[in-house]
């Protein structure tokens, strides 16, 4: 790591990283195609991002700080960043140099007032972890201190000397990247970055407060109490600071080790389901979250087999210093929108984009909607390793054409977001090493079923409310009719009025129609959803469904003359 107190020289050195590669990305990607010259800029792209992805990732272990911290998000985002970037950013973390133990030993002391021989019966010099902000040695609790915590072998985390002045260059730094990027038009119209980088701040300076930390596992450890599934290890109160945390020793199966799995008699496979399920609870049900669950922070430890899931084995979670919180509104519409992707609805799911507020009410949406029924028409139920068979020519055609879509719209990302992007993308990654076969929508659909279950209560009223809007529509269509042939009469506009009039008869009757099979489906969803749960309401609602299906399959028969 660099110098602590060589601030200025780490500040420009992040700043002419970031300068020359948005020059070049300015040049070949916006000045050369408004020339014509797209062929050309496009000729050398992967080498291009390849090698910048390698400078930033020299970069990065060269300073550590914050700079890890980019790269993992960078390396997560399978989604909007080519694999250039994101392949040769992967394992970043495990390339953090460590720190000589005598400056750990010295802070540590510092910290806990008094020499590591009497705070701890045995400190193993050898660090088990290095991470960007601080670094872990295994050790032993002295008998008093084992007896208050109820364990002896435990973890010391250790912050890295001089992170405090560090954190405070990186974000100084990163702020000005952001101010820079904010003036870029396509850049300004779609993120607020400014407002990314606070919140990445505020992220950041949580980290390097271990007793925030501490109280992070405490309070994950209480919401998962009564759940078999997952454990969390115990905090030595005692010698805990805000430079050091003292945890239980967890240590088990990294979650990534197949091999090591299989050879415990555990199908990755089934961890792999686990896990999502796990993640998607946190997200969607606690609204309280592990933000960082990468697979260093993620371990699986075998247990006697529950007796309710004959589960032979735990997932064990450490590291609470990135959490993030869903508030009840953000919660209910990322319910919603996991539903809609379960149903392949688009409609539903642009909605629920809007609602959770990352696409601004103003926005045009048909061409997303229409964007997104082709997506799941392609590319919905495959699996990761069905993706990969996939002609890459066929990802790159459809990933353009949905790319202008996405631009042309004013997309944001709200409060809070961040983490759960970094969240879900980190799953979805640990998911897919675990099985290559892992198919997302094998997890989200019996997901999204349960939620609709849970929420079987309100379901009918949804129908309900949906049911008197349609029928609003269809009451004060006649009206806005009338009020379009008084405007033709009146000469504001031209046509053929006798013809128009029919035209309109019929589609006033096709509105009413069209409401019918609404109403049908809503009803017949609504009654297979609660049958399972209430014969008696459940079959009423599917028989109730045959009056709307009957006025849509014979109301176009029953025509008035002239129609």
């Amino acid at each position: 790591m660099a110098d602590a107190g060589n601030t200025r020289a780490r500040y420009r050195r992040i700043l002419r990283f970031a300068s020359r590669y948005m020059v070049q990305a300015w040049w070949f990607e916006l000045v050369l195609p408004r020339f014509g010259l797209s062929a050309l800029a496009a000729r050398n792209r992967p080498q291009r991002l390849e090698h910048a992805a390698q400078r930033f990732r020299v970069l990065a272990v060269s300073l550590g700080g914050l700079m890890i911290k980019v790269g993992q998000f960078l390396s997560s985002r399978l989604d909007v960043l080519p694999p250039e970037i994101t392949s040769e950013l992967e394992g970043l973390q495990d390339e953090v140099p460590p720190v000589a133990f005598p400056a750990i030993r010295a802070l540590a002391e510092a910290e806990l007032g008094r020499p590591l021989e009497r705070a701890f019966a045995w400190v193993d010099e050898t660090p088990v972890a290095a991470a960007s902000l601080g670094q872990a040695h295994r050790a032993r609790l002295t008998p008093e201190d084992a007896a208050d915590a109820g364990f002896a072998d435990v973890v010391v985390k250790v912050q890295r000397p001089g992170i405090d002045a560090i954190v405070d260059v990186d974000l100084a730094a990163l702020r000005r990247v952001a101010a820079w990027l904010s003036r870029v038009r396509v850049v300004r119209e779609h993120v607020d970055l400014p407002a990314l980088v606070e919140e990445f701040a505020a992220t950041s300076r949580d980290e390097i407060d271990y007793l925030l930390e501490a109280r992070n596992a405490a309070r994950f450890a209480e919401n998962f109490a009564d759940d078999d599934r997952v454990t969390v290890p115990g905090v030595a109160w005692e010698r805990t600071t805000r430079r050091v945390l003292v945890l239980a020793d967890v240590t088990a199966i990294k979650i990534t080790d197949v091999d090591g799995l299989r050879a415990a008699g555990i199908d990755p496979s089934a961890v792999a389901t686990e896990f999502a399920n796990v993640m998607f609870d946190q997200l969607f049900v606690d609204g309280y979250f592990h933000a960082d669950p990468h697979p260093g922070n993620i371990f699986v430890t075998p247990a006697p087999a529950s007796s309710a899931a004959g589960r032979a084995w735990r997932l064990t979670f450490v590291d609470f210093g990135m959490m993030g919180e869903v508030p009840d509104s953000l919660r209910t519409g990322l319910q919603q929108l996991i539903i809609a992707v379960a149903a392949r609805d688009s409609r539903k799911m642009v909605a629920s984009i809007r609602d959770v507020g990352a696409l601004l009410p103003s926005a045009d949406t048909g061409e997303l909607e229409r964007a997104l029924t082709a997506l799941f028409a392609r590319f919905g139920g495959m699996g990761f390793a069905e993706l990969q068979k996939v002609d890459p020519r066929e990802f790159q055609d459809f990933a353009t054409e949905f790319g202008h879509v996405v631009r042309s719209l004013p997309f944001q990302l709200p409060e809070n977001f961040l983490l759960i992007v970094r969240a879900i993308s980190l799953t979805s990654g640990v998911c897919s090493a675990l099985d290559p076969a892992f198919n997302v929508w094998d997890a989200v659909e019996p997901y999204a079923d349960q939620l609709l279950r849970d929420q079987s209560g309100s379901l009918v009223q949804g129908f309900a409310r949906e049911a008197v809007s349609a029928a609003g529509i269809v009451a004060r269509l006649p009206r806005r009719l009338d009020e379009m042939v008084s405007q033709i009469v009146d000469g504001r506009l031209v046509a053929d009025v006798p013809k128009l009039d029919q035209k309109l008869r019929r589609l006033e009757r096709m509105g009413r129609r069209a409401v019918s099979a609404v109403l049908f489906a809503g009803l017949l969803i609504s009654g297979a959803v609660l049958r399972s749960q209430d014969m008696v309401i459940g079959t009423g609602l599917m028989i109730l469904s045959v009056l709307p299906l009957l006025h849509t399959l014979f109301s176009g028969f029953l025509r008035r003359p002239g129609d």
